[in-house]
């Protein structure tokens, strides 16, 4: 797969020169250095310059990318109106969302560049479901054990118990009481469905 560098200038920014300054407001606002960012996105600090001054033009997989890295949109990268982000989500709108037997509430505002979510995990639920995906993840134990395997390395939580890994580590979870276990989940893939951070079953369980 190319780099986005290697991508041709071309795309919807090619008419939309406003993109210049929103690039660089928006790294600077995520408090990344052009060097850093430029490396996030697979692109040279000069050529990343050349964005930020409006010498070139980003192709689509460049926005992409630089959204991703500055936990916005697309949209927002070509100057659109962005949309109100709350910083208080209150009890009553964490509408509750299944999936895979799993029950998660969001804990965060959306479009941000760490997701937060409340998550049910019930009793027996995906115990042979292995993760691999890009980020970071930190979970903790609000009610309930936990059964966490990380790679080859099993761990038990309780209560309380917290774990921060590389959601490229396989990593599988699972609860270890009847009652399931409850979680504050937070992870740093932007806006990633819960079906695509599943790789599918494994032989064996997770004990």
């Amino acid at each position: 797969m190319s780099s986005p560098e290697a991508e041709p200038s071309a795309g919807p920014a090619a008419t939309l020169p406003a993109v210049a300054p929103q690039l660089r407001a928006l790294r600077r606002q995520a408090s990344l250095t052009l060097e850093a960012a430029a490396r996030e996105a697979g692109l040279s600090p000069a050529h990343l310059s050349r964005l930020e001054t409006g010498q070139r033009q980003p192709s689509l997989p460049m926005l992409l990318s630089l959204a991703r890295i500055y936990g916005t949109t697309v949209s927002e990268l070509l100057g659109e109106t962005a949309a109100v982000r709350e910083a208080v989500t209150r009890a009553d709108d964490m509408e509750p969302t299944s999936a895979g037997g799993w029950t998660y509430r969001q804990a965060g505002s959306p479009g941000r560049g760490m997701q937060a979510l409340r998550v049910q995990v019930p009793y027996g639920a995906q115990g042979d479901i292995v993760r691999v995906h890009p980020g970071e993840e930190w979970l903790y134990v609000l009610k309930g054990r936990l059964r966490l395997r990380l790679g080859d390395a099993l761990h038990r939580l309780a209560p309380g118990d917290s774990a921060h890994f590389d959601s490229l580590t396989p990593h599988r979870i699972a609860a270890e009481d009847p009652d399931g276990v409850e979680l504050l989940f937070v992870h740093t893939l932007l806006q990633s469905p819960t079906a695509a951070l599943c790789l599918g079953p494994t032989q064996g369980d997770v004990s």
